[in-house]
């Protein structure tokens, strides 16, 4: 993104506040627009255990059978999105 290292980057953060704000924005208009999200989900698309195994599952449970070696990182945080543990 052009001109995004102009902006303050809070601590600990990758993104300036306004490529963040701009992020989210994006993300929901995608999510909104996609059929998976809004009409095709449902137990008919996804089948009844599909769907129950969805709303089990986090994003630590992804990010953990996809990369198992997150584990100790992991461990302890609320969930993905927080800060995770800093390892040696």
């Amino acid at each position: 993104m052009n001109g995004d290292r102009d902006h303050d980057v809070g601590a600990g953060g990758e993104l300036s506040d306004t490529a963040f704000r701009v992020f989210v924005l994006m993300a929901s208009r995608r999510l909104k627009s996609d059929p998976f999200f809004t009409d095709l989900y449902t137990p008919e698309v996804y089948s009844p255990e599909g769907l129950g195994w969805i709303d089990r599952t986090g994003m630590t449970e992804v990010l953990l059978r996809h990369h198992p070696e997150l584990a100790p990182a992991l461990s302890g945080v609320p969930h993905a999105f927080a800060p995770w543990r800093a390892l040696a």
